[in-house]
């Protein structure tokens, strides 16, 4: 019986030890992180995109000088293809703010952030939750709704 019961506590606990992979990513990644963020510790992690999950994403989540949360996304080339910057509701702009009090709870916004992305266009995104459902709502660069986009 100790037996059956060690070798499922191994089982259990190399599963665990699965969960929590450091990602390093590509040395060109690396050093385009650091060349556009000096002295910035990442945490990194791995994604896969596009239509058949074939390419490959490194996020790279740290904090600002202003010790705001940030997200910086690379290609494997490391190729910056978007920035996400976490901002306050008071810095959304006007039209998008209107917009989400017309059609949300305050307490439905967990999270607002502006994103650009690497032709340098900008939107918000700001992640709600609404009938037990997490929204990216999105908004262009005047604040103008473009999308709503229910994530898992």
């Amino acid at each position: 019986m100790k037996n059956v019961f060690l070798i499922i506590v191994l089982f259990w606990s190399s599963f665990l030890i699965g969960q929590n992979e450091v990602v390093t990513p590509p040395e060109k990644v690396k050093f385009a992180f650091e060349k556009e963020y000096p002295n910035k510790v990442p945490v990194w992690f791995l994604k896969y995109v596009g239509d058949d999950d074939d390419e490959i994403r490194y996020e790279a989540k740290f904090n600002t000088d202003k010790n705001t949360k940030a997200l910086a996304v690379y290609d494997n080339l490391g190729l910056l293809k978007a920035y996400e910057l976490q901002i306050p509701l008071s810095q959304l702009p006007a039209k998008a703010q209107a917009y989400l009090k017309k059609n949300y709870k305050a307490k439905a916004i967990k999270e607002i952030a502006v994103v650009v992305d690497d032709k340098n266009k900008t939107t918000y995104e700001v992640g709600v939750e609404k009938d037990s459902k997490f929204y990216d709502v999105v908004f262009d660069k005047n604040g103008g709704f473009d999308v709503a986009v229910q994530k898992d």
